[in-house]
């Protein structure tokens, strides 16, 4: 079995309609995965070969091994 090595990134939606969007590693940025969360679902996502940055649209605390944060709503 292969060992870990990509950093967990967990993502708990405060209100309906969190986006979360995995963005592409490379010469050229683009999306490649998508998700919306309701109020109180948990997803937890990873930094992999494919994956350089996850955003985060709308009200959600967000844990990584360096800390937590809030995301805000455009409201």
């Amino acid at each position: 079995m292969k060992e870990q090595t990509s950093e967990i990134v967990v993502i708990k939606a405060a209100e309906d309609g969190v986006n979360v969007i995995g963005l592409t590693r490379g010469s050229d940025t683009r999306f490649h995965h998508s998700e919306k969360l309701d109020k109180g679902e948990v997803m937890i996502a990873q930094f992999t070969e494919h994956t350089s940055a996850i955003k985060v649209r709308g009200n959600a605390i967000i844990q990584t091994n360096v800390g937590q944060i809030e995301s805000e709503s455009r409201k």
